[in-house]
């Protein structure tokens, strides 16, 4: 089955549990046994060597929309197009691969699939399939999310004036989330705001979600302690409560090895491929954190991801299929990583 054959008919699947399925009965047909795992993961193959494609989609996939240069819908690229090119990529899989189709990865998913993939067969090498052609991911972009509840008596808008007001707290905080450093290898970001009971009340409790990220841990690490001392002065200054928790983390480094980035370099050069090295937050993450070898590849041309005008260029995978066979065909003999 072509890339596209398969494109065409998995990326209006929705649901992990269904999008596993339609993989589980794709390689039965080709005579392969699959596995499935208590976290929904499904591989085929048990070489040291892990391909991983993730299977879960921010937006619900639906119908495609099929044009002659772009094939549009959500989802269709990030990361069906990631999970047909894998699928597609070999008649059989090569020995000493294992092709693993995660779960967990978008929103906060916290790369539970990798990091269970990870955990319990311990590959000797990740490559996680994901992302744009020419995009060469060999550093974890690490993440913190936090969610941050801000409490108090609530109250009458008007005959409770001077009540202690939550909102004013949130405010404080949106301030000083702001004035954190930026681009210099680090962001943040108000992801979500709620709170409050009606027009004419003072509300009870507030709260926010915060995304944090960074290319390296200290800075990681940094941020995250001044977001929680920021948060505690704001109730501190308008006499409320302020509750944090933990909504996930992703580990920032890389484990990349020159074999890994060499084969990766040189099979994007073979294609023509002005191929780029950086930063990404991609389910390589869960392999650097066990200090597993990993590397990330990008394997179709696209744009809009995460929104509704999502489209890919069909073509493009015939070249992604293509990087993945010349990246093995480099890689897959070596002894070492």
């Amino acid at each position: 089955m072509t890339p596209q054959d398969f494109l065409r008919r998995f990326g209006a699947v929705a649901g992990d549990d269904a999008r596993a399925g339609f993989l589980a009965r794709y390689f039965a047909e080709r005579g392969e046994q699959t596995h499935r795992d208590d976290t929904g993961n499904i591989w085929v193959g048990s070489g040291p060597v892990a391909f991983a494609a993730h299977l879960d989609t921010v937006l619900t996939p639906r119908e495609l929309t099929l044009e002659e240069e772009r094939w549009w819908g959500p989802a269709v690229g990030d990361n069906s197009s990631g999970v047909a090119v894998l699928a597609t990529a070999w008649e059989r899989v090569p020995e000493g691969a294992a092709l693993v189709f995660t779960v967990g990865e978008e929103g906060l998913g916290n790369i539970r699939g990798a990091r269970a993939y990870v955990g319990s067969m311990r590959p000797r090498a990740f490559v996680a399939v994901d992302g744009y052609l020419g995009n060469v991911v060999t550093r974890a972009l690490g993440s913190v999310r936090l969610e941050v509840r801000f409490s108090g008596p609530g109250g009458h808008s008007w005959g409770d004036r001077s009540a202690p007001n939550p909102a004013w707290a949130l405010g404080r905080l949106i301030r000083a989330v702001q004035a954190l450093p930026c681009c210099e290898g680090s962001s943040r970001s108000v992801a979500r705001v709620w709170g409050g009971e009606a027009i004419n009340a003072i509300p009870r409790e507030v709260g926010l979600a915060l995304d944090v990220r960074a290319v390296e841990a200290d800075l990681l690490n940094s941020a995250e302690q001044e977001l929680r001392a920021r948060s505690m002065e704001a109730a501190q200054a308008e006499q409320v409560q302020a509750e944090l928790g933990l909504l996930g983390r992703r580990p920032a480094g890389s484990t990349v090895t020159p074999g890994l980035q060499d084969c990766a370099l040189e099979a994007a050069r073979n294609l023509g491929l002005a191929a780029e090295t950086g930063v990404g937050s991609t389910d390589m993450a869960a392999a650097v954190e066990a200090g597993v070898p990993a590397i990330t590849l990008g394997v179709y041309r696209g744009g809009g991801a995460h929104t509704e005008s999502e489209w890919v260029d069909p073509a493009s995978l015939d070249q992604g299929v293509a990087l993945l066979r010349g990246f093995w065909r480099c890689y897959g003999g070596r002894s070492t990583p």
